[in-house]
């Protein structure tokens, strides 16, 4: 009872703080109606729903973690390096840029600091020990992948490349106009040497109660040192969009692709990708390396923590491309 009366506490507040865009553009996917999900349907299907729902907290002890390495990270003789920092979040470092996906610092994904989803694993670095970073992407409008502490720590020292209509969201968080460049699908914009691309994913976005896809969500593509890259963001699978992806990309060096927060089927599939629709991801896109994210960091969903990168061994032979693997937080790979 006492999880439930958390979870509303956090339905009503939520209802308090709207972040309204200013557009009364309603953003839609390609290939699906829209996904129409709020707070009261999840708190309907986490305590009255069929499904046995795990205890993550409590399996937090099996979840790979380790500190960053901070002196391999700032060190600038090691390129090609890309670090887990948990959840959607990674710092990718090549020889002439250096970006973050989706950085999230807070400890609750939440529109309140006392209840909501709370970190697994702690931080295990401290952001003002992170490298200057020259551009930041974001993949949607949710409190798991657009996080207030963390814009707030990069502030005005990065660009921030975002989707269409949530461009207001930053300048409300002090950001220069100057430092933020809103995309539509298939808008590009080139910085230095690096061309991003703003690509189709299969999801929704709302940080309040009226709000709802009052702004776009987006995959990014990013072409630098003659590499592809490829962030999934946030996304439930189609057999159309990846496979566009991955013909106009026309190979994806490094991709990054969601793998948790699928259960219960029914309810998140539409949003959330399982492992065997991420591997199909993998192979749409072309990928020669994915890596596997958006699990063992917030207990967001159903399934047994461990269980996502433990399918994903599993259901490694599916994979025709090039190989999919998973990191442990705060894991630094050094890329060939």
């Amino acid at each position: 009872m006492a999880k439930l009366l958390t979870g509303l506490v956090v339905v009503f507040t939520v209802g308090l703080i709207v972040a309204c865009s200013s557009s009364d553009k309603v953003y839609q996917n390609n290939h699906i109606p829209p996904i129409e999900k709020n707070p009261f349907k999840f708190l309907y299907v986490r305590y009255f729903g069929e499904q046995v729902w795990a205890d993550q907290a409590a399996q937090a002890s099996d979840i790979p973690r380790q500190t960053v390495d901070i002196a391999l990270i700032n060190n600038p003789q090691q390129t090609n390096k890309i670090t887990w920092l948990g959840h959607s979040s990674f710092l990718v470092q090549l020889p002439s840029v250096t970006f973050l996906t989706d950085p999230v610092f807070s400890e609750r994904v939440s529109p309140v600091s006392f209840a909501g989803p709370k970190r697994l694993v702690p931080l295990t670095f401290n952001p003002e020990d992170l490298p200057k970073i020259d551009f930041v992407v974001i993949s949607h409008n949710h409190y798991d992948h657009l996080d207030k502490m963390a814009v707030k720590a990069l502030g005005n020292s990065t660009h921030y490349l975002v989707p269409e209509g949530l461009g207001a969201w930053f300048e409300k968080m002090g950001v220069d106009s100057d430092n933020i460049s809103e995309l539509a699908w298939w808008d590009s914009e080139q910085r230095a040497n690096t061309q991003i691309t703003a690509t189709p994913s299969q999801h929704w976005s709302a940080r309040g109660l009226f709000d709802r896809n009052k702004s776009h969500w987006a995959s990014w593509l990013i072409e630098v040192d003659n590499k592809r890259l490829w962030f999934a963001g946030d996304t439930g699978y189609n057999p159309y969009d990846f496979k566009e992806i991955g013909q106009w990309a026309g190979e994806i060096d490094l991709a990054f692709i969601p793998i948790g927060a699928y259960a219960p089927r029914d309810f998140m599939k539409d949003q959330h990708v399982n492992v065997p629709e991420a591997i199909k991801i993998h192979n749409d896109v072309r990928s020669k390396l994915s890596i596997g994210m958006h699990w063992g960091t917030y207990p967001l969903t159903a399934e047994p923590v461990m269980e996502p990168a433990e399918q994903l061994i599993e259901l490694s032979e599916q994979t025709k491309q090039g190989e999919f693997v998973s990191m442990a937080i705060g894991e630094t790979l050094r890329l060939k």
